[in-house]
């Protein structure tokens, strides 16, 4: 086997592959990746029509990547509604979710009656997370659980609940408190500070 057709071969495993992510980020960058490796292996080889084919390819990778990250803060791509704990939607999507909740969310019991606060994460149609809270007094939320649904967990949406929304600081919250043994990279990447085993959030004050 020639170099070139190593190349063909590995352009071509990296573009299935990609088919294969369920995160829509990484789905978009893999495909970006392999699309661009097919397009120097087809014109190495002169093939014309699979040259123009990934550089397609390429061209609505790149158009989507730039749309995902500029939207990733938008609060116009986001919107949050609070819903009650035992809404039967909410109940559904634990229900669904089980299995990955239980996986990092170990302190959450998905079969427990629910009370305090809880919030839908939505893009357009799409419910991308959800947030239970209660009240743990002196103006502290402290979080039970912060979901994100694979598709978009390279993204933050918690980040509208916490910081964009202002709907905690409405309701006299002035801090945010992660459940023990939460993923420190996700909660510093929004502003989040370690203190012990939890991270923690001062809200603004309501205007």
């Amino acid at each position: 086997m020639s170099l070139l057709d190593l190349v063909g071969w590995v352009g071509s495993a990296i573009l299935v592959w990609s088919l294969l992510q369920t995160r829509i980020l990484r789905l978009r960058l893999i495909n970006l990746v392999g699309s661009l490796i097919l397009v120097a292996f087809n014109v190495g080889v002169g093939v014309w029509p699979m040259v123009g084919l990934n550089a397609v390819l390429v061209g609505i990778n790149l158009f989507y990547l730039r749309s995902l990250l500029r939207s990733r803060h938008s609060t116009a791509s986001y919107a949050v509604v609070e819903v009650e704990p035992d809404d039967a939607y909410l109940g559904y999507l634990l229900g669904r979710h089980e299995g990955d909740i239980r996986e990092f969310s170990t302190g959450f019991r998905v079969d427990a009656p629910r009370s305090g606060e809880a919030y839908l994460i939505l893009r357009a149609e799409e419910t991308v997370g959800y947030v239970l809270l209660h009240d743990a007094g002196s103006g502290v939320a402290q979080i039970d659980l912060d979901y994100v649904t694979v598709r978009y967990r390279d993204f933050t949406p918690g980040e509208f609940v916490f910081r964009t929304s202002r709907l905690l600081s409405d309701k006299g919250y002035t801090r945010v408190v992660s459940a023990p043994g939460a993923a420190g990279a996700y909660y510093a990447g929004i502003g989040f500070e370690r203190v012990g085993e939890t991270y923690q959030l001062d809200l603004a004050p309501s205007a």
